[in-house]
């Protein structure tokens, strides 16, 4: 098993250097006591936003780790999680020098970033049933391989990988593996968190943005060993989590059952898609999905695509992606918007 001080070598000397910029209130504003604010310019005239946001968000945290059962420093709070894809990337690559394993058909973000970075993507496609190739991708690996990104379940094909699959990966490569469970919430499968206990090299990357119906505020949430985050909160910004972003995932915090009926009406919602759309004639296959979406195969994307775009609904067409060839994604709305879908694709069975 991977120490923690072997990954600790992986992490670039000049992040390991680095001194993080601190606001002079740091160690004051999270632990409650009251202070007269004339560090930071700030207006003050109190209008609820006039001063800068908790910095280390301390009481969102401490509600996020008890709803997760992890420890406070076991946790990292990005502005989305494409801000922890990033600093992922920083800490632990050296750009022109190191690689990420990539798993098309995949989150168009991950190669993103890499580019951004300066590293090389290599990809290890998916096999044809979506699922991970796990020997080709340990054979994939060199000694300038870092990181390897999993969505579970994965976007855009939406189905869960084998658990037996993840942690043999987990167990077996030489680098940092990142799980991204973006959707996990729709599916009846467990997260991997309880594995962070085991593991150092294992990384859970989660979100507001899907179940938690906050797209709009932007938190990603990272799940690490204590030590790489720290690292994090060395590279983000001073003020990264705004308050109004705080202050919304703390009262969504207070509404998960809420949350849980929505989730459950998603999925009701997408047993009653697929079932709608298996009768129509150029839908020649749909894709099982532990998501809030799902995959289906028809005879002309494009086509499509645009036949819809023309009666105002707005799908996703992933086709140019690896083995998604005349595909379409799309995503599970309300009662109303799956009805006026359903009715869109039989008029245009013809």
């Amino acid at each position: 098993m991977i120490t923690i001080d072997q990954v600790m070598q992986w992490v670039r000397p000049e992040i390991s250097a680095l001194s993080p910029y601190r606001s002079a209130r740091e160690e004051f504003v999270g632990n409650g006591d009251k202070m007269i604010l004339l560090d930071a310019n700030e207006n003050p005239f109190e209008n609820g936003m006039n001063r800068y946001p908790d910095p280390m968000q301390t009481l969102l945290k401490r509600r996020l780790a008890e709803a997760k059962k992890v420890n406070e420093n076991q946790l990292f709070l990005g502005n989305g999680s494409d801000e922890v894809l990033h600093q992922l990337m920083m800490i632990f690559c050296v750009p022109g020098r190191d690689k990420v394993i990539l798993l098309p058909p995949t989150f168009g973000m991950y190669q993103v970033c890499a580019n951004i970075q300066g590293l090389e993507a290599i990809s290890v496609p998916l096999d044809a049933e979506y699922q991970l190739d796990t020997a080709a991708i340990l054979a994939a690996q060199d000694e300038n391989t870092r990181m390897i990104f999993i969505p579970n379940p994965n976007n855009p094909t939406g189905n869960c990988f084998k658990e037996a699959d993840i942690l043999h990966l987990i167990t077996h490569f030489n680098g940092i593996v990142v799980l991204d469970e973006a959707y996990v919430e729709f599916t009846a499968k467990n997260s991997n968190l309880h594995r962070l206990k085991d593991f150092n090299n294992l990384i859970v990357v989660q979100t507001f943005s899907k179940a938690q119906g906050l797209a709009g505020a932007r938190l990603g949430v990272c799940f690490a060993q204590e030590q790489i985050i720290a690292l994090l909160n060395k590279l983000k910004a001073p003020y990264n989590i705004s308050s109004l972003a705080q202050t919304a995932v703390l009262n969504r915090l207070d509404e998960q059952g809420l949350v849980q009926q929505q989730v459950h009406q998603i999925n009701q919602e997408k047993d009653k898609l697929r079932i709608e759309l298996s009768g129509i004639s150029y839908i020649h296959k749909i894709y099982p999905s532990d998501a809030n979406f799902f995959l289906i195969r028809v005879d002309d994307s494009k086509l499509r695509y645009d036949q819809l775009i023309e009666k105002g609904i707005v799908v996703r067409n992933p086709s140019k992606n690896h083995n998604c060839e005349n595909t379409l994604r799309i995503t599970v709305g309300t009662f109303d918007e799956n009805n006026a879908l359903i009715s869109a694709l039989r008029t245009m069975d013809n």
